[in-house]
């Protein structure tokens, strides 16, 4: 050792942190007692597909985590109300507060009983942690008061009345409100150790900015992107295509609150362009699709307009679609140039040699001779919309947030998480996809494309490069070898213009007809260097159709698929409202969520999202942080920290 330059190099540099032989111990100590507390909660979701108020109410209960852990303190002393109340209120603070003030109700008498219940309830959802990191999560404000109360003993007589008068100044003061609000917001974060989101934050639901906004503040969280949040990625890069196709989704569904409330997207020179252009239209195959339960139905003059817009905008989509088809002509996509085989004559398309008579054959700004170009109109409104999204403040920043805490795949304590799929063959070995003249499978092929994501927003990259890159997010959202899409092809001009369902389908790729074998999992989970006994993928994408019989947890348990239908949109395919996943120290729990009303209904009548628990995987022993991936680096630090002890004690490196 004492000739081994590079780890005495190392050591030295070790010792300023540690300069003496008691700071070294003291430290091997600390970080051996961390690795013999128990593993903390984590907390998986999928495909929120912006229902807000439904993923705020899933991370305020943390799926139920939290009412369990009420009723293990409470349910022989609190009755069922009681119990009920007090979860509410720890979801819902302000909000409860205000009900339980105008209640009449002795409030000093409640704040003495809510005050001593709830931190209780925060005893026990911190003692997975060290007082340091515990201490990290205290709010400013109260955090000595609040430190005092958790570490405090009431067995005990010695302090008994120092603990009681604590609360009784908080009250006598009147910061009980506040102090409650902060207990409860504490013991959310507590909850819960870090977030995963397996994709799909954008489109369909109202809230997708909201979601971000939440995320963009959370302590402990990673995402792995999902093909709509690509599609999102790409538009606010300055991809054209990416941006028609955003507007198209959002006029679709009638739900344009993201684009315009909250990103500021201004859309109304495409609403003057479609009224004048589609007036006379009936434009009856782009009528938006509304949900009634998402709230009143639109009114007929706002639901004409985006009728128009949509339409509008879906055909300057399908002109962008051609243009890049044909600048990248390695992306084998020239068979998606549907436009030129169109027969404009006798309102027919060519299709893979088949003619279809179209749906709707109304096309003023098309060109049958050079069908992919823009209007002068339609380009002055996309170079528009595109500078909304570069300009957009609110939406750089997400993406930034995107780009900080997001990837295409993380492996975190024996878990291998991905969006929707990995390129296989037919016999389950890894498919090879080429990108600028070289191939890549499996996991380089994902660092590839997490690679080129991220060269869009790269400053300092060549324009060449960057240019390339923010092309691609295109092939990532509909490339027949994206790991994002794996399909076939993208049938969205089809589902429009012809009326025959057999054009519609989308063959998925073999890793969906393969991921329900053990030894493809495992094969899989052996290339990405996943370590453990008990190793899983965990995938979102694909709706699991539990009304139909499918289950969520398949190939004998190493994959679970976790897109449970979050967003109403997809309520009636899956027959439920979403799965999240919860990973705590005793092993997995799946929980299946019933659909959430509203947060309104849940102060006022103490409801919850009624869920459904089933136990996963249970571990044959209570998992502690040594069984973590930090538990081995905690493992690798005392290492070093031991060698630096044996360096000081052999007199190879001074103590200061």
């Amino acid at each position: 050792m004492k000739n081994d330059k590079e780890t005495m190099r190392y050591l030295q540099l070790l010792a300023k942190d540690f300069p003496n032989v008691p700071s070294v111990t003291q430290e091997i100590i600390n970080l051996e007692a961390i690795m013999h507390l128990p593993k903390s909660t984590e907390h998986f979701l999928a495909d929120l597909h912006g229902e807000n108020e439904a993923f705020q109410h899933v991370l305020r209960n943390a799926s139920g985590y939290i009412k369990r852990k009420v009723y293990e303190i409470f349910s022989s002393t609190l009755c069922e109300e009681d119990i009920k109340e007090l979860c509410t209120l720890i979801y819902y603070p302000e909000n409860k507060l205000k009900l339980v003030n105008a209640s009449g109700r002795n409030m000093p008498e409640f704040y003495q009983l809510t005050l001593n219940r709830l931190i209780q309830v925060c005893r026990v959802v911190s003692s997975k942690y060290t007082r340091s990191k515990v201490r990290k999560s205290l709010p400013e404000e109260f955090a000595y008061i609040i430190e005092e109360l958790l570490h405090e003993s009431t067995a005990g007589h010695n302090k008994q009345a120092y603990y009681n008068i604590i609360i009784q100044t908080i009250i006598g003061t009147r910061r009980a409100d506040q102090f409650v609000t902060q207990l409860c917001y504490l013991i959310q974060r507590l909850a819960i150790d870090r977030l995963h989101i397996l994709g799909d934050i954008f489109d369909r639901g109202p809230g997708a900015h909201l979601i971000m906004d939440k995320l963009c503040e959370y302590h402990n969280f990673d995402i792995q992107w999902g093909n709509h949040d690509i599609l999102w990625m790409g538009a606010a890069s300055g991809n054209p295509v990416c941006a028609a196709a955003v507007i198209r989704l959002s006029l679709r569904y009638a739900n344009t609150k993201t684009l315009e409330e909250g990103y500021g997207i201004n859309m109304v020179q495409l609403a003057t362009f479609a009224m004048e252009t589609y007036a006379d239209d009936p434009c009856h195959i782009f009528k938006p699709f509304i949900d009634p339960e998402s709230g009143p139905l639109m009114r007929a003059k706002t639901q004409r307009l985006v009728t128009l817009m949509h339409k509008a905008i879906a055909v300057i989509q399908f002109k962008l679609e051609g243009q890049i088809y044909k600048k990248h002509p390695e992306w084998d996509m020239q068979h998606r140039c549907l436009l030129e085989q169109i027969d404009f004559k006798n309102n027919t398309i060519n299709y893979e040699g088949t003619t279809y008579p179209l749906e709707d054959t109304y096309f003023p700004t098309i060109n049958p001779t050079d069908p992919y170009r823009l209007t002068e109109e339609e380009h002055d409104i996309m170079n528009s919309l595109v500078n909304s999204f570069l300009l957009s403040e609110r939406l750089q920043r997400h993406m930034r947030c995107l780009l900080t805490h997001g990837g295409m795949y993380t492996v975190c304590n024996s878990n291998l998480l991905f969006h929707a799929s990995i390129p296989l063959n037919e016999d389950g070995s890894l498919k090879e996809v080429t990108i600028q003249g070289n191939a890549y499978k499996g996991k380089e092929l994902m660092e590839k494309l997490e690679q080129i994501v991220r060269m869009a927003y790269e400053e300092g990259a060549e324009e060449d490069e960057k240019n390339y890159a923010r092309d691609y997010f295109w092939y990532l959202w509909c490339g027949t070898n994206s790991p994002l899409f794996d399909k076939s092809k993208m049938t969205t001009f089809e589902r429009y213009f012809i009326n025959d369902k057999a054009v519609h389908v989308e063959e998925k790729g073999w890793y969906f007809k393969l991921r329900n074998e053990a030894n493809v999992c495992e094969q899989l989970l052996d290339n990405f260097g996943v370590k453990g006994n008990h190793r899983h993928i965990i995938n979102g994408h694909v709706p699991v159709k539990v009304g139909k019989g499918e289950t969520p947890i398949r190939a004998e348990g190493r994959l679970m698929v976790i897109d449970g239908g979050f967003a109403r949109a997809y309520h009636s395919t899956t027959g439920i409202a979403g799965y999240t996943l919860v990973f705590h120290s005793r092993g997995f729990q799946l929980v299946q969520h019933a659909p959430f009303n509203s947060a309104e209904e849940a102060v006022a009548q103490g409801s919850d999202i009624q869920s459904t628990t089933t136990l996963v995987e249970t571990a044959d022993r209570r998992m502690l942080v040594a069984d973590t991936d930090m538990g081995r680096k905690l493992r690798e630090q005392i290492g070093d920290l031991q060698r630096l002890l044996r360096a000081y004690r052999k007199g190879w490196i001074k103590e200061n």
